[in-house]
Order: structure tokens, then sequence, then C-alpha cells
């Protein structure tokens, strides 16, 4: 494989909606920030457009040469320029397995801490997602105690997020 992180484009849209298969994993995926399913490639571009700005937010793209193969956001939360958070986290679904999310967690971390200047990486992942949790894991994220719980309500359910952060120059490069 010959992975490159690099800014999405609107044409990378068809490609990226087609991986969420059902409703559960979109809602995984994004929770409440897309209302319907399935996500067209219209509404994720129109959502790039409110929300990513290229200053404070990211959208990137992991590609396998001509092959779109990840998709990942990057921000800053809280007004606190020092951390970036990861959201959006997907990867090819017929490609599971493979280790392309760590190779996309783990060149988004970089990306955050060499270009963008972090010194923390944090993000939420449902407690109901642990291939996910493993992903952030093997990466070196640690859970940490939030002062309380982020909760969505999702399907007729209540989601809860273990939140999870990266401290730079503490990444697991195995």
């Amino acid at each position: 494989m010959n992975l490159l992180l690099r800014p999405y484009q609107p044409s990378d849209a068809a490609v990226i909606t087609s991986w969420l298969k059902s409703e559960y994993l979109m809602r995984q995926w994004c929770a409440d920030r897309y209302e319907h399913f399935p996500v067209t490639p219209e509404d994720m571009n129109r959502h790039y457009a409110r929300y990513i700005d290229g200053q404070r937010s990211h959208a990137l793209t992991m590609v396998d040469g001509n092959d779109i193969a990840g998709y990942i956001t990057l921000r800053v939360p809280a007004d606190n320029p020092m951390e970036q958070r990861l959201g959006f986290v997907l990867v090819d679904d017929s490609k599971r397995g493979c280790g392309l999310g760590k190779a996309l967690v783990s060149m988004a971390v970089k990306y955050a801490f060499e270009t963008l200047g972090a010194t923390k990486v944090s993000l939420g992942v449902f407690e109901n997602n642990p291939s996910a949790i493993h992903c952030y894991e093997s990466v070196g994220f640690m859970r940490v105690i939030a002062p309380t719980t982020e909760s969505y309500s999702c399907l007729g359910e209540i989601w809860n997020c273990i939140e999870m952060e990266l401290c730079k120059g503490a990444m697991n490069v195995s």
C-alpha cells in the first residue's frame, strides 16, 4: 500500500458515503451530525462547506494510489489551538481489518502534531464501537475521565462516548 493523506475534495464524497451501509454504522460515524440515512454526497459536501474552514477545521482523505481509502477530520475544540480533535473517522468498508484505520489515525495525528502544531489530539468514541476503541488504543490514545459523559440519542437508544487523548511524544509507531 502507498497511503497518503491529502485535503478532502468534494469529488471524494461519492466514494466515502458509499461506505456507510447501515444507519447504525452511519450513527457511529457521525452521531447526530447528519439528519437522515443514507448520507448522500451532496449532504457531505454541504456539511463540508458549512463546517470545514481549512483554518480551525480540516477534512482529510487517505488515498492508496488513486483509490480513496479513508476520511477523517481535525478541528480545534474550545478555543485551544494547541489541541486538535479527531472526528468522522471512516475507512473503506471492503478493506476493514487491513490496518487502514490505524494508518489513517496515525497519519492524522502526525499531521496534527507536525503541521498544525498541536500538543494534544483528542477524540470521543462510542462505547458500542469496540473495533474503533481498539484502533485508537493501538495508536497510543488513552482513555481519560471527562467531567461529564457526552451522550447522544441514536436509533432509540442513548449512546455514551468514551473520551480519549494522545499527547505529543506518546504515539505508538509500531
